[in-house]
């Protein structure tokens, strides 16, 4: 079985209550969920919430959720708590600041588990601007020859801004490799740069790529916001 699962932290550092911020009279949230709904590849998706008060909030759109531990320390952490048990095979993280989410990238993600070598996979988009580089929130990535990522960034040098794709907010894993990453120990890569993912290559978990022209970014400020709701109300 394939699982999609959407980590919906209520009290987000950078943008508090930001999963419940309402686009089109719907929380933004619920827009991934009803996204992630349309990818064929998934057998389920789960909003894995942490509030009664998001439970609440999601009610009136039928949204699947499971309630799990309020003090994990990534949304990694949350998605191993809530496939533990179940019989998963392929378990993908999807952001829930990701409103416009690409279900066929989702698919895509999914087929590269075909490859019996891939443990871990991302997206990554070609759709990459002079802002993006310089913008700390916008994570770069390198890849291989093979579409394996080689290393991630939040600030590149000037040196070395070509060759980067913009990473796309979403995570696949083998169930087995998903429970082993969360109890690996934090890296020193991971801390300094504050990049989950750097603890899967410093523990040789290689994390295969999918290219993809998504030309969407994810909402990590409340100016992300309003932008996007200034965009939609020309």
């Amino acid at each position: 079985m394939v699982v999609g699962v959407i980590p919906a932290r209520l009290h987000s550092t950078r943008f508090p209550r930001k999963i419940l911020a309402p686009i089109s009279n719907k929380p933004m949230v619920v827009h991934v969920y009803e996204r992630a709904k349309q990818a064929k590849n998934l057998d389920l998706v789960i909003v894995a919430i942490d509030d009664e008060s998001v439970a609440e909030a999601l009610a009136p759109f039928s949204v699947e959720t499971v309630m799990t531990a309020g003090d994990h320390a990534s949304g990694t952490d949350r998605i191993a708590e809530v496939v533990r048990d179940m019989e998963a095979d392929i378990v993908v993280n999807i952001q829930g600041d990701e409103p416009f989410i690409d279900p066929g990238i989702i698919d895509e993600l999914v087929t590269v588990f075909t490859d019996k070598h891939v443990e871990m996979a991302t997206a990554v988009s070609t759709v990459i601007t002079a802002e993006d580089l310089l913008d700390p929130n916008t994570v770069k990535v390198l890849l291989d020859a093979h579409c394996n990522a080689v290393v991630f960034r939040r600030e590149v040098s000037e040196k070395e801004i070509g060759g980067y794709y913009r990473h796309i907010g979403l995570y696949a894993f083998r169930k087995e490799t998903l429970l082993k990453f969360t109890q690996l120990q934090p890296t020193q890569n991971e801390l300094r740069f504050r990049l989950e993912q750097l603890r899967a290559l410093d523990n040789g978990i290689p994390i295969r790529a999918v290219i993809t022209g998504y030309p969407y970014r994810g909402i990590d400020t409340e100016e992300d916001l309003l932008k996007l709701q200034s965009e939609q109300s020309k």
